[in-house]
């Protein structure tokens, strides 16, 4: 695991050196162009859906910007680009916008906190019913991304640790396949992957997931701290075009269903899957839910969680020799780590301002 993690760290070194310049000048300078990244996952299905039928068009007319939204297919590859700014934002969990474009020195906010995973991520075993049956077992993920982190905090809660398993690295484009070879015996998902896994493989057996953990696995919607203080009115179009794509999708109507399909289309399932996979997310279709969830003072003990794990698995690179070197801005002005150096914060102003129709 350390090679990877070496190897890991070198490439968004090189990319961020590369682009740091370039990056730096046009991120703290107002524009009228931006773009956005995002992968597939049930709950960034609607950036697709908002891009497909002009809501996103919609509000970024409105605020006179243009904004290009672009799914990629490898959920960090679409974090690297982001911190090599290549984008102005980009979908991502708490976990990874802290340990990947905020460890590289790029300051990024939680703009959107969208949901939380409640049972879309879970760890998987061909044989044995019961979390302890992984001992010894190699267990396929996305090494160091949350599914690591879910891995992780099952250890834990079952007395056990990473020398019990030997984790092996997987790309999330990669692991419905493999866990059809024979070597693969476990494995960490995420939702659509998880749902595809389950209905291929009924012996598969969900052994620990993220409703075990409510409330730690976020999903967000990460911008650039210098675009956003440069360009107000990119962040009011974004949390513009989400909410009212939440509203939508949410309804009780022809037009609410005719959404999800087209997002369960957009994911390779149908609306019953879809709504499945909704069911396992603790979305905030309201900005006044989502508001709740930002500023809830339950955050700061989730991050304490989260940042204390990245270091414990040398996210911070190999010269942090404490957790408190990337400092994290709350939504009340607390602080988690260096005040000096704090290069990821969550903001609730824009939802808020959605909540009291500001926008």
């Amino acid at each position: 695991m350390k090679n990877y993690q070496a190897q890991f760290c070198k490439i968004v070194i090189i990319l961020v050196s590369v682009f740091s310049l370039s990056s730096t000048v046009s991120a703290s300078q107002k524009k009228d162009s931006f773009k956005v990244a995002w992968s597939i996952y049930s709950g960034w299905m609607p950036w697709g859906y908002a891009t497909d039928n002009g809501i996103i068009d919609k509000w970024a007319k409105k605020y006179d910007i243009k904004i290009e939204v672009v799914k990629l297919n490898d959920y960090i590859e679409s974090i690297i680009q982001y911190t090599a700014g290549e984008f102005d934002a980009c979908g991502m969990t708490n976990m990874d916008a802290l340990t990947i474009p905020s460890v590289s020195g790029v300051d990024t906010t939680g703009l959107i906190l969208g949901d939380y995973s409640n049972g879309n991520d879970a760890v998987l075993l061909k044989e044995g019913k019961t979390f302890t049956d992984i001992k010894g077992q190699h267990v396929n993920l996305v090494e160091l991304s949350v599914s690591h982190y879910l891995l992780a905090r099952g250890l834990d809660t079952y007395g056990m640790s990473e020398r019990d398993i030997r984790v092996v690295n997987t790309s999330d484009a990669d692991i419905v396949s493999s866990y059809a070879t024979p070597d693969v015996t476990a494995a960490a998902v995420w939702n659509p992957q998880l749902s595809m896994i389950l209905d291929q493989y009924p012996d598969a057996t969900a052994v620990f997931t993220s409703a075990e953990i409510p409330g730690e696995i976020i999903d967000m919607m990460a911008v650039n701290t210098e675009v956003l203080k440069a360009n107000p009115d990119f962040a009011k179009a974004l949390v513009g075009a989400w909410f009212e794509t939440m509203q939508l999708m949410s309804a009780n109507t022809d037009a609410a269903k005719a959404a999800r399909t087209s997002m369960a289309q957009n994911s390779g399932t149908d609306l019953a899957g879809y709504d499945a996979q909704l069911k396992l997310t603790e979305m905030f279709y309201t900005p006044a839910a989502a508001l709740a969830f930002t500023t809830n003072k339950t955050l700061y003990n989730t991050m304490d969680k989260i940042r204390k794990f990245s270091f414990d698995k040398g996210l911070f690179g190999a010269d942090a020799s404490t957790p408190d070197i990337v400092g994290i801005e709350l939504t009340d002005g607390k602080v988690l780590g260096d005040t000096s150096n704090i290069k990821l914060r969550f903001n609730s102003k824009f939802v808020e301002m959605a909540k009291n129709g500001e926008l």
